[in-house]
């Protein structure tokens, strides 16, 4: 069987038959309340809000150090350490998190990644080192990789559980709520990392900044806090229940033979998101520069970039909307290739944007430019991962593009200036402002086709037609899919086919 030679839609019989044919009844439980089938989805996939914030705020905290440590911070490898390593910590808890989130359980990987990014986020605020800078940085460096094994953990355990999640709830919504309680999560996030230094410092006032960097950074213990008591009453997704492979050897071969193409897909176009996303930072700073000038105090600059992050929230939250009408895929490439065009007009247009006549229209302009982004890859791209494979596998799968997305993230930070340093006239040139837009538009219009070539269409019941997808491809080639499931849903079928075997002995079974 071909990669994609039967798609989900294309199953021979209607969506209710199926699922309850293959699983035993719908996942959509109507008997449920509304917050009894919502509160899973908030539980697993909200706390995707540590990430934007213990990610962002490291900014706002790197400004604060810079200016209380003057030549020995800047001139010393801690602060492009303080920065990169929770980078390094995130891709390496997304790996071991999607492996134990598909092979022993989704709510408990839930909970360990919890528990570390309370711990290592009030370590990472309370770092010491021995009394000196150096100890001190070198503390908080190493808190930061464990921190970012914590955030890594909250990709592959919480995005898959949110995502299975959604199929308890109403046909035409689910991705919209996937949405608000993942990327919609992170980019509020963004936006709470710059408004609580801006307050923090506000409070304290420019002579006690060594307290207000340890505050900003110990804010991030009160989010997976808040969300321990929820995580702690979840149960396992059903899907997950009815799907897994954790009790029994996972056949490797066929999943790579099955996914490869794929996966490989999702993982570019999440690569080459997060290597323009994150990088575009540099014109935040850039613009905020003009405005202020260089007497300006840290609340101010705060202040703006705060408006810099609020950008990505209109795009997030509509976007959700439009990921349910019109379906992942078609959002993605649409408002991705708009991103592109929407780059391609401030590359040129930038010689007279980015000055501080104009500095409002490049505001504006560069606000539009994010807001793209989120509607399309930013709110698009994690449903894509998580709902283009099979259960059994899906922690892992999702595990890895979102291991590609970090690493072009990282990559694209130290790429960017180097674009703009060798660009004719340098970094402060026209060209240099220039260049990197060209380079990021190219690859989003790349990112685009694609998307819009390549990828599945991905509707409502995508995830349990996936499932049905790969077990079928599974027995075509000798697999016993029997082993799947948990022992408590093995247990429970086999009951319901001895008890149907009893009633039909007990009873004729009429022909039709």
């Amino acid at each position: 069987m071909g990669l994609f030679s039967r798609q989900p839609k294309d199953i021979d019989s209607s969506p209710e038959r199926d699922e309850v044919a293959v699983h035993g009844k719908p996942l959509e439980n109507h008997e449920k309340g509304r917050w009894e089938r919502s509160w899973p989805t908030i539980a697993c996939g909200a706390g995707l809000f540590s990430d934007g914030y213990l990610n962002g705020v490291i900014g706002q905290v790197n400004t604060i150090l810079s200016s209380l440590y003057s030549t020995q911070y800047t001139h010393s490898s801690a602060q492009s350490n303080v920065n990169a390593i929770a980078f390094a910590g995130t891709v390496v808890g997304q790996l071991f998190f999607g492996y134990t989130s598909d092979h022993y359980s989704r709510k408990w990987s839930l909970m360990a990644s919890t528990i570390i990014l309370f711990i290592f986020a009030a370590l990472s605020a309370g770092s010491y080192g021995g009394g000196s800078i150096n100890g001190m940085l070198s503390a908080l460096t190493a808190w930061r990789f464990l921190l970012g094994i914590g955030i890594g953990g909250e990709y592959p355990a919480g995005s898959v559980a949110c995502a299975e999640s959604t199929g308890e709830l109403k046909q035409g919504h689910r991705n919209r709520w996937f949405i608000m309680f993942t990327n919609v999560q992170i980019d509020i996030g963004f936006v709470a990392s710059t408004l609580a230094p801006m307050i923090v410092v506000l409070a304290c006032t420019e002579n006690h900044l060594r307290a207000a960097w340890r505050i900003c950074l110990g804010l991030g213990v009160i989010p997976p806090l808040s969300l321990l008591y929820l995580r702690l009453k979840l149960n396992e997704p059903e899907e997950f229940n009815r799907e897994c492979m954790k009790n029994t050897r996972t056949p490797w071969l066929l999943v790579l033979r099955f996914y490869w193409f794929r996966l490989t897909v999702v993982s570019l176009i999440w690569f080459i998101y997060d290597f323009s996303a994150y990088s575009f930072s540099i014109y935040s700073s850039s613009w905020i520069s003009i405005i202020l000038g260089d007497s300006a105090p840290l609340w101010k600059s705060f202040g703006w970039n705060t408006l810099v992050n609020f950008f990505y929230l209109p795009g997030a939250i509509s976007g959700a909307f439009i990921s349910d009408w019109i379906g992942p895929k078609k959002a993605l490439s649409i408002f991705v290739a708009l991103q592109g065009i929407v780059g391609f007009i401030m590359a040129g247009c930038y010689a007279q944007l980015a000055t501080s006549a104009h500095v409002a229209g490049f505001v504006v302009v560069y606000g539009v430019f994010l807001s793209l982004g989120e509607a399309g890859p930013g709110d698009n791209i994690g449903l894509v991962a998580s709902k283009t494979s099979a259960t059994a596998i899906r922690g892992q799968y999702y595990a890895i593009a979102a291991a590609f997305g970090k690493i072009g993230a990282f990559v694209g930070t130290y790429v960017f200036p180097v674009i703009q340093k060798n660009a004719p006239g340098g970094a402060d040139s026209t060209r240099g402002g220039q260049d990197p837009f060209f380079v990021s538009s190219s690859l989003c219009i790349l990112s685009a086709l694609i998307a819009w070539f390549l990828l599945p269409e991905i509707n409502q019941d995508t995830i349990t037609y996936e499932d049905l997808r790969f077990r079928e491809y599974l027995e075509n080639h000798g697999w016993d899919t029997r082993q799947m499931g948990s022992k408590d849903y093995q247990m429970r079928s086999e009951e319901s086919v001895d008890q149907a075997m009893g009633m039909q002995g007990e009873k004729p079974v009429e022909k039709v």
